[in-house]
């Protein structure tokens, strides 16, 4: 079908931050006495808004706290790798070319908080495509995934009903939040296995693919 909104997922879908902010979670839960590998760290954040990360360690280590810093420790940490490494997804700045050249509306809702969002973007050289108003975090409701409430409030205020909706997806939590929300979803399984995702719609293992799923004639 033809959508009138396509939302995208930061982390993973448009920029390839999952390595690295994964790899530096885990070493930094590591280093707190939390041990944790890239694996763990991928199978219990990602997609995941910042407090779940305090939520997993207080149930699995009985009650244990992390430093009263860590939030902000931990962008500082993730901040600074992005300076040097941060790349786009190959095919993220085409596909959301085409996307803004066909005329549909389109969107980031992600876990992560606007400041992550925006430097992500800029690092990555695709800030230029996106107004703050397009710009959609957790932080705006709340509750990040699995609720629904980000896509939801995203569809609001970009004027489109959920079911007119499409998300761009690369985790289980965020499959699930989109879903919930009444949207279809293609899961995208560069770093997720396929079948973690198979709740979505639809899933691809290269963005070039993409247009194809949203309903876009080629060249456009």
């Amino acid at each position: 079908m033809r959508y009138d909104l396509v939302i995208f997922d930061n982390d993973g879908v448009l920029v390839d931050s999952e390595p690295i902010s994964n790899r530096l979670l885990a070493d930094y839960l590591t280093g707190l006495g939390f041990p944790t590998t890239v694996e763990d760290s991928y199978r219990d954040f990602m997609g995941a808004a910042a407090h779940t990360v305090h939520d997993v360690i207080a149930a699995r280590y009985d009650g244990a706290t992390l430093p009263e810093n860590f939030d902000q420790d931990f962008h500082a940490r993730v901040f600074a790798a992005f300076q040097e490494q941060l790349m786009p997804v190959p095919g993220a700045a085409e596909l959301v070319k085409q996307v803004q050249d066909s005329g549909l509306r389109y969107c980031v809702a992600s876990s992560a908080h606007h400041a992550w969002i925006r430097t992500a973007l800029t690092k990555a050289g695709l800030a230029g495509f996106f107004t703050d108003g397009q710009l959609f975090s957790a932080q705006d409701v709340g509750r990040g995934k699995p609720a629904p409430d980000l896509f939801l409030h995203a569809a609001a205020v970009m004027g489109v009903p959920p079911e007119r909706c499409v998300v761009l997806e690369d985790s289980p939590l965020g499959v699930a939040a989109a879903r919930a929300a009444g949207m279809d979803v293609f899961g995208y399984t560069a770093l997720t296995p396929r079948e973690r995702l198979a709740a979505a719609t639809g899933l691809y293992d290269d963005t070039a693919l993409v247009p194809g799923l949203l309903g876009l004639a080629a060249g456009h």
